[in-house]
């Protein structure tokens, strides 16, 4: 089991700490908001087609509540974090932007405690503030990297972490897979609409495209949106700690900028290093300062379902009406 597990966490490091370095690939030759529609569009019904082939589908009963939550969860979390991610990366090293994305936690404290009423612990408090001060090194005056493209991935951060709080309420479909399908396609029609207002059609030009944006793309789908989801749901089922499961939000922003620098040539200053390493220490931080019931809980980000509801609910037992977390959460863009 140890193996397994071991295996698992490590797909989980490397395939999302590598989606970012996939992106700024696909981004060469293919224009990046109509990139992500064809890969949310793709997966998203592969998972549909998924759940009307297992039923879920039919129990459901779809109605435009459900298909409302899905939309504007799906598209906090997929049409304006992972989207504004994809465009900012045109500006912004893969790696920096891992760093920045690596924030989420942090915002997700603050609407806890803005919305939710959740006290902060001494530590949360200590975890934010370091947070802040290496968001404050990496984009200050003097550091090298497009203001613009990181204000964009903050507010990218920022609306994940609005998706994640409202997801927790929103009158999702109990079925996950078909849940986290609703969310994708929301997702996907949203992007093709905007990647068309920005103009990217008239970008895409199919004999300009390169066989590495290629290969990046159906990476994305694939590992990116199926693998290292699977992994990571078995991980939840597996029985593995919580907090080991959890250091997966600070690992990936280190695969990141290494892969950034071993394989598209990115250069990390001294500065951008020390702002990291304070930024992943502020997210350790806030996972270690969490209060003992709620570590039962390991923190989501990106593409991560079901499994997590379904454990929930062997524990708690079926409730009807139950408040749910989004079943989309994200690292990975």
């Amino acid at each position: 089991m140890r193996t397994k597990i071991a295996i698992a966490l490590g797909i989980v490091y490397v395939v999302w700490g590598s989606t970012y370095l996939a992106i700024a690939m696909a981004d060469r030759t293919l224009p990046p908001l109509l990139m992500l529609a064809v890969r949310f569009g793709l997966a998203g019904a592969l998972l549909y087609a998924w759940s009307a082939w297992r039923g879920d589908l039919a129990a459901a009963r779809l109605g435009r509540r459900e298909w409302t939550a899905a939309a504007i969860v799906g598209g906090l979390l997929l049409f304006v974090d992972t989207g504004g991610v994809a465009w900012a990366e045109q500006r912004v090293a893969s790696g920096l932007t891992a760093l920045l994305i690596a924030t989420v936690p942090l915002f997700t404290v603050l609407l806890d405690r803005a919305f939710f009423g959740i006290r902060l612990s001494l530590g949360a408090l200590a975890g934010i503030a370091a947070g802040l001060l290496g968001v404050a090194l990496l984009v200050g005056t003097s550091a090298h990297v497009d203001p613009i493209g990181a204000a964009v991935i903050l507010g990218a951060a920022l609306a994940w972490a609005a998706g994640s709080a409202y997801g927790r309420v929103a009158p999702l479909p109990r079925a996950p897979f078909l849940s986290a399908a609703m969310q994708m396609l929301c997702a996907a029609a949203l992007l093709a609409v905007a990647g068309a207002a920005m103009g990217e059609i008239g970008r895409v030009h199919p004999a300009a495209i390169s066989a590495d944006s290629l290969a990046a793309f159906g990476f994305l789908v694939v590992f990116g949106s199926i693998v290292a989801f699977t992994a990571y749901g078995w991980l939840l089922r597996s029985g593995a700690s919580s907090v080991l499961v959890s250091t997966y939000a600070y690992v990936n922003p280190a695969v990141a900028v290494l892969l950034g620098w071993a394989f598209a040539g990115e250069t990390v200053g001294g500065r951008e290093l020390a702002a990291g390493a304070i930024v992943v220490a502020s997210v350790g931080m806030l996972v270690l300062a969490r209060e003992p019931h709620e570590q039962e809980e390991a923190p989501l980000l990106a593409e991560t379902v079901g499994p997590y509801l379904r454990r929930k609910e062997a524990q708690e037992g079926p409730v009807p009406r139950v408040p749910r977390l989004a079943d989309l959460r994200r690292i990975a863009p």
